[in-house]
């Protein structure tokens, strides 16, 4: 009786923790390994990918570098938008966010 009372406290503990855990987690972004390349499709899904070579090299071709902050967002149905960050008041909360 005893075993089946820990049982399912261990369970709920188990629960509440993983919850925890899950809303730590969210909003934390972690940096691009170098070659990385990542995709972000408009229905909000994103992708990443670590080309080989060659593929990297014919991408750079293609590439610009980032030379301010850039945000995105979804709206509540998951379309992705990305925020004009061009004043210097915009420049300030991206970066704030980025910290």
């Amino acid at each position: 009786m005893n075993s089946i009372k820990l049982a399912v406290i261990a369970g709920l503990v188990g629960l509440s923790v993983s919850q925890a855990f899950a809303e730590d987690t969210m909003g934390t972004m972690t940096m691009m390994k170098g070659g990385e390349v990542m995709a972000i499709m408009p229905d909000g899904h994103m992708g990443t990918m670590m080309p080989d070579a060659k593929m990297g090299a014919e991408m750079m071709k293609m590439a610009k570098p980032i030379k301010h902050c850039m945000m995105m967002m979804t709206d509540a149905k998951g379309k992705a938008f990305m925020i004009d960050t061009s004043t210097k008041k915009a420049q300030a909360e991206c970066e704030k966010l980025a910290m």
